[in-house]
């Protein structure tokens, strides 16, 4: 593999390290193999002046002999191995056998000093007095670094996992919280480094709301075709609440162009800490969904004898079910008429009923 990676090494939970902080008088455990997530990667980071941790999990079919595939990547904010790394490499292990949503190559960023990495610079005066109040040097809460590591991720990350890995050229930025106003903040900036945008909770309260006070003039300043944002926001109310029903305010108008964008109203079933698994699983099922066929072939499943297709169905099933070709139909459709759906090639969304949903007119 070529790259310019410093070093690598298997990303490995052991249970063998455990017994390190165990009590003394715990039994010994017994000796067993490493459970590999991915690959661990040290980047020399002009951008930063350090070395930096990008971590990668590829999807199962990766090494699968044959044509070789591409696939598209997810890029994750916050993406050290004692961060998000493993839960959303768990996602994508989940959508590969449960075939709800694509593949994809999940990137792990690392981050160190998340308020100075993913953050504009602010004056908020009751921030950084805060800050003091606590001990703490006002260079780590003035934020300021978020050009700067934007440039690592654009200039150095996406390269090396260009030049190293199978990439179908397609890619998604995901974060939560600070790395979700990270989020936000890149597409208003440079909308063109990735396809799709997915901010989770994003901290819009920094600097007092700046990004949403002008989301409607950074809106209007960029070409957002063929980009999506997917938006939630979980029960936080104050100035996170009022900053983003300002970004709201201003995807709703002219402004956002050709920009695609869906918004969830979790504010009646999450809080910040409860959020973000349930909501990168919607987002990896909203974005890239698969489809289905509903019914079963398996005779034990049905009531009686197990009905013939009807002529629909079997030469549907003689073509490949994709998802450019799978019919939209909801889960309450195929139960409200099961035969008609049986065995044909349908897209349904997931997991949608619970929550408020907003998309822009162009969503696809």
């Amino acid at each position: 593999m070529k790259g310019t990676a410093v070093s690598k090494w298997s990303i490995a939970f052991v249970a063998a390290a455990l017994a390190l902080v165990a009590p003394a008088s715990a039994p010994a455990q017994p000796a067993g193999e490493p459970i590999v997530l991915g690959t661990s990667h040290s980047l020399a980071s002009r951008a930063l002046g350090e070395a930096r941790q990008v971590n990668v999990r590829l999807p199962a079919s990766y090494a699968a002999a044959g044509e070789p595939r591409t696939y598209p990547v997810l890029y994750l904010l916050d993406g050290g191995v004692d961060q998000d790394f493993p839960h959303i490499a768990g996602l994508a292990q989940h959508g590969e056998i449960s075939g709800t949503f694509d593949e994809y190559i999940v990137v792990g960023i690392a981050t160190r000093n998340r308020i100075w990495e993913l953050t504009f610079p602010t004056q908020d005066e009751r921030y950084t007095t805060h800050y003091r109040a606590n001990g703490q040097a006002i260079e780590f809460a003035s934020g300021g670094g978020s050009a700067a590591f934007r440039r690592f991720i654009a200039d150095e990350v996406i390269p090396f996992v260009e030049a190293n890995y199978r990439s179908n050229g397609h890619r998604t930025l995901l974060g939560e919280s600070l790395a979700a106003l990270f989020v936000v903040d890149t597409l208003l900036r440079e909308p063109a480094l990735f396809h799709d945008y997915v901010a989770i909770s994003p901290s819009l309260w920094w600097n007092r709301e700046e990004l949403g006070d002008r989301a409607a003039e950074l809106l209007s300043a960029q070409d957002y075709s063929g980009r999506r944002l997917y938006l939630t926001m979980a029960s936080e109310g104050g100035t996170m609440q009022r900053g983003l029903d300002k970004l709201l305010a201003a995807l709703r108008t002219d402004a956002a162009g050709q920009l695609q964008w869906t918004y969830v109203d979790r504010r009646n079933s999450e809080h910040h800490g409860s959020l973000y698994h349930a909501a990168a699983l919607d987002a990896l099922r909203t974005l890239h969904p698969r489809p289905w066929r509903p019914g079963s072939p398996l005779p034990w499943l049905h009531i009686g004898d197990m009905p013939e297709l009807s002529e629909a169905a079997e030469a549907d099933k003689r073509i490949a079910c994709t998802a450019e070709r799978a019919r939209p139909v909801t889960f309450a459709e195929v139960n409200a008429d099961p035969r008609r759906w049986e065995a044909l090639c349908v897209l349904s969304p997931l997991g949608q009923a619970p929550e408020p949903r907003e998309r822009s007119a162009n969503w696809r």
